[in-house]
């Protein structure tokens, strides 16, 4: 199952700009996103304010089809305010599967391909990890990783300690980590991970793009 991370202010981009709705190639950031997520995966879920994403769920618009896959709800953080691992550990909540692709919105390289090559490791029979996570030169890229259900505990857990790191819930649980070295192999570079935070960031963005 996957989860599209989709709650974040935005705050670095500027005033009243959210990035889920920034263009990006003739779609928006959520548009693509959900897009790539519903290759691999058969329901795709937003984690975020369900009113301003209310007609991507079932609820009152009708499912949206990406893909293979249907956008059918949209969840609201259960630690309002409190950063991506709030929105991990509210879709773990929420999600029935054992296996659950992390995905947030703001990272346009990520490919199918790459998604696809995440499932893989963590659906491995010799994967008793409860994350599988990749990690290039720049460290962990827990947004971009997949998570079983258990994660759940660790992330309150630590939400109620007022720690929000998702990196520092890792040392509680196994970790399946995928080094840059075999990310390389597989054919997938750094720049996948690539996220749009700022106004620059969008505008470097772009000119990979072309």
């Amino acid at each position: 199952m996957g989860f599209l991370l989709a709650g974040g202010k935005s705050s670095r981009m500027g005033r009243n700009t959210d990035k889920a709705f920034l263009d990006f190639g003739g779609q928006t950031l959520l548009d693509r996103a959900l897009t790539v997520m519903g290759a691999v995966c058969n329901n795709v879920t937003i984690v975020g304010d369900p009113e301003k994403f209310a007609k991507y769920g079932s609820t009152k618009y009708g499912s949206a089809t990406y893909g293979s896959s249907e956008c059918r709800s949209v969840v609201a953080d259960i630690f309002s305010g409190c950063g991506p691992l709030a929105g991990i550990h509210a879709a773990l909540v929420h999600s029935p599967a054992e296996l659950n692709l992390m995905l947030a919105v703001d990272m346009p390289f990520v490919s199918s391909e790459l998604l696809a090559f995440l499932f893989a490791a963590a659906e491995d029979e010799n994967n008793r990890a409860i994350i599988t996570v990749p990690r290039t030169g720049k460290g962990f890229q827990p947004l971009c990783a997949v998570y079983r259900r258990d994660f759940a505990l660790a992330a309150e857990q630590a939400l109620r300690a007022g720690k929000y790191k998702i990196d520092a819930a890792f040392s509680s649980v196994p970790v399946r980590v995928i080094a840059e070295a075999e990310l390389e192999a597989a054919g997938f570079s750094e720049q996948s991970f690539f996220n749009v935070n700022t106004p620059q960031d969008r505008m470097a963005a772009e000119r990979r793009s072309c």
